[in-house]
């Protein structure tokens, strides 16, 4: 999940690339980015406060990989101390543009591996309820026990045996 601060970076580009009309390539700019500064060598190089901060610029520009408008980005970054935050940039960013698109990312949990025919029916509720497309994302955790946990942007439902169970087992300390 992104932090704040990832989430007001990843605003702003999207309010950059959504007047200049140029959403999918900074989408792909900030994949590059995301790639460039997950690698924990790198980032522990662009975060040390011993080597200056032009040279901790010229490696992330020198290798070419950046345009004009990256690199800048990452001067920011490095200059904030937030070269961490890339990951989460580039993810907020993705569901901002989906968002603008209409569409929905969910992270559906279970117990158990949903079928195709599953996880196409939490989809098209998903997708009735919420008035956009959503595109379903299963992940499998047997320590919900059963049903199901779906999470999209900022919202979570959890309806699963094992939240239940906690709730059941408070209220019955709570009556003691």
């Amino acid at each position: 999940m992104a932090t704040a601060a990832a989430k007001r970076y990843a605003r702003a580009a999207f309010e950059l690339a959504s007047e200049q009309k140029r959403i999918d390539e900074w989408r792909s700019r900030l994949a590059t980015i995301r790639e460039l500064l997950s690698d924990p060598s790198i980032a522990a190089v662009l975060e040390n406060p011993t080597i200056a901060g032009s040279e901790r610029m010229k490696l992330v520009t020198g290798a070419g990989a950046l345009d004009t408008e990256g690199g800048n980005l990452v001067g920011l970054l490095i200059e904030s101390g937030r070269v961490r935050e890339a990951a989460g940039i580039a993810e907020e960013f993705e569901r901002l543009a989906d968002e603008a698109a209409g569409k929905i990312h969910a992270l559906v949990t279970s117990a158990v591996e949903l079928s195709a025919e599953e996880r196409r029916e939490v989809g098209d509720r998903l997708s009735k309820q919420l008035g956009a497309e959503v595109s379903v994302q299963p992940i499998v955790d047997p320590r919900i026990i059963g049903g199901l946990k779906v999470q999209y942007g900022d919202h979570l439902i959890d309806a699963t045996l094992a939240t239940r169970l906690q709730q059941l087992r408070r209220r019955l300390a709570d009556a003691s």
